[in-house]
């Protein structure tokens, strides 16, 4: 399991980190009280596999509960449980400017400077930040960039970890599929709605989809089709997509795109790509 503790400066991308450490499939609770930490250790490491990436966020916002973190991380070694420690920082001159955009007030010092309460908090942190596995400056960074790094620290190289590929069939008389990242319209390929023994039958049915598959047009299209995710997905990774949505229509959103999508849905999964299918009008 990887148990990470987010942690570190007041306006660091503490926020920002845990919403991509959620895109990436980990269970996300922000602001936790420390004094809970062993509990949800437990309530995680007891979930049986459910729940195999956990990440939190702790800091200065707990007030004196925050006083507590050193000795929930001694009892979290003391049971045994694993945790790392991701610390973000910047620059004060960074951190003051974040403060005048968003308005907010420092934590520490409602009524005071902002500086003051920076200067209050690194002192309060210092012992967090010596014991941190990973110290993340985000003064320089862009949120592209922080995504990468999360990425690179906490995700496995392998695509099947990293990306989620979500296949829908749809009907086009019935509206166009609104959230979809690529469109393949297969209504190009022979309709099995006008053979009368599989009108009424759907393309989840071998029936169906023997008749569809015995056009040469239909295999050349599913290889072109692989061939072009295979070759994209790296790429929207790179970018840092965690969810590519493929819709593939027909007329009806029965036959064709159903047969396409369950079999599209088959070889990827095969490949080892993490991968969904559903079928919105059947």
């Amino acid at each position: 399991m990887r148990f990470i503790i987010v942690t570190g400066l007041s306006g660091a991308g503490k926020t920002l980190t845990i919403r991509y450490l959620e895109d990436m499939g980990f269970f996300c609770i922000d602001n936790l009280p420390p004094k809970l930490i062993l509990k949800f250790a437990e309530l995680c490491y007891q979930s049986e596999g459910k729940i195999d990436k956990v990440a939190i966020v702790v800091d200065i916002r707990g007030g004196g509960f925050f006083d507590d973190l050193f000795e929930c991380l001694y009892c979290l070694k003391d049971a045994g449980y694993s945790y790392e420690i991701l610390f973000l920082d910047a620059a004060d001159d960074v951190l003051i400017k974040r403060y005048k955009e968003s308005r907010r007030m420092h934590p520490l010092v409602k009524e005071g400077r902002v500086i003051e309460g920076i200067n209050l908090e690194r002192k309060r942190l210092e012992g967090v930040k010596e014991r941190a596995d990973y110290v993340i400056d985000t003064s320089n960074l862009h949120p592209s960039q922080l995504k990468q790094l999360l990425m690179d620290l906490f995700i496995d190289e392998k695509t099947d970890e990293r990306l989620i590929i979500s296949i829908i069939s749809f009907g086009f008389k019935y509206g166009i599929l609104m959230d979809g990242d690529l469109i393949f319209d297969v209504r190009f390929l022979p309709n099995p709605f006008y053979i009368e023994h599989l009108k009424h039958h759907s393309g989840k049915e071998q029936a169906v989809k023997d008749y569809i598959f015995t056009f040469p047009e239909t295999k050349a299209f599913l290889d072109k089709l692989i061939d072009m995710l295979e070759f994209l997905t790296p790429y929207y990774l790179r970018e840092g997509k965690y969810q590519l949505i493929v819709g593939i229509g027909c007329t009806g959103g029965m036959h064709r795109s159903v047969a396409i999508a369950d079999t599209l849905y088959r070889i990827l999964k095969d490949k080892g790509y993490r991968t969904t299918v559903e079928h919105r009008d059947l």
